[in-house]
């Protein structure tokens, strides 16, 4: 399907690697010039070469963190007018609430609530005006479904998608859609991560451990950033002006819920 967006510009926040990666390779796919950014250049500069390698799209590289005030200036210089901008960020680390200082907790609040608003007030004004304008958030499965020891992911992420509720209702008629991911067990390093620390619990191998959550999923596996990406490119498609305010699970039927 031609998504009707090549030549848009688009600001992948954290796109070096994971689920953000696969929304820049995709966009790309579609014919995007993309703002490639992350903390660590070498993982920058990877996907930025594979991106020019295989697409014919302009890449920008920005390194650094997007909770950062200069980082988050840097990602608007390198596209000013932007057509899409997809929101992510790495949650707090797995930690049970009564550990949370105010500290983490206020950090927390910024990393995955504050700067995906900041962001959104620099641009959507701008998309409004040329009248195309497609902004995805990638938030949780937890928003839905608690995950132990993610409180603090899960309560920014929620607010998050509480605020916007209302927001994507008040621009939609400049065609800018404003929709939120939410990703179940994808297979990233942080969910490799979770799954060496589960099997270190529970006394079994990473494998096992891999086995046993997979079994839970109903589609018997987790999903990829590649299939992730898609799903974010298609949000961001010309096809897809009718559907703001909304959140989409991507989490092979683990969710419970007949609405």
């Amino acid at each position: 399907m031609d998504l009707g967006i090549s030549g848009k510009n688009a600001i992948v926040c954290a796109s070096s690697r994971g689920l953000g990666r696969g929304c820049a390779m995709a966009l790309a796919e579609a014919g995007c010039n993309v703002v490639v950014n992350g903390r660590s250049a070498e993982s920058v500069k990877r996907t930025a070469d594979e991106i020019r390698d295989n697409f014919s799209v302009e890449v920008t590289e920005v390194i650094g963190d997007v909770s950062e005030f200069e980082v988050q200036k840097a990602l608007l210089a390198a596209c000013p007018a932007p057509d899409i901008l997809v929101n992510n960020n790495g949650g707090p680390p797995r930690r049970d609430f009564r550990e949370l200082s105010r500290e983490a907790i206020l950090d927390g609040v910024t990393q995955n609530m504050v700067v995906p608003l900041e962001l959104i007030q620099a641009v959507v004004d701008g998309m409004a005006e040329r009248r195309f304008g497609r902004i995805v958030n990638i938030t949780s499965l937890s928003v839905y479904m608690p995950i132990e020891g993610l409180d603090l992911s899960s309560g920014a992420r929620a607010g998050l998608t509480a605020f916007l509720a209302g927001v994507s209702r008040t621009v939609a008629s400049s065609n800018v859609t404003i929709n939120n991911i939410l990703p179940g067990k994808m297979d990233t390093e942080r969910l490799q991560s979770g799954i060496r620390r589960g099997a270190e619990t529970q006394g079994m191998s990473v494998e096992e451990q891999a086995e046993l959550q997979m079994e839970a999923i109903p589609a018997k596996r987790f999903g990829t950033a590649e299939e992730f990406g898609k799903a974010c490119a298609f949000l961001c498609s010309s096809h897809a002006g009718y559907i703001t305010g909304h959140n989409f699970i991507l989490d092979g039927g683990l969710y419970t819920s007949a609405f």
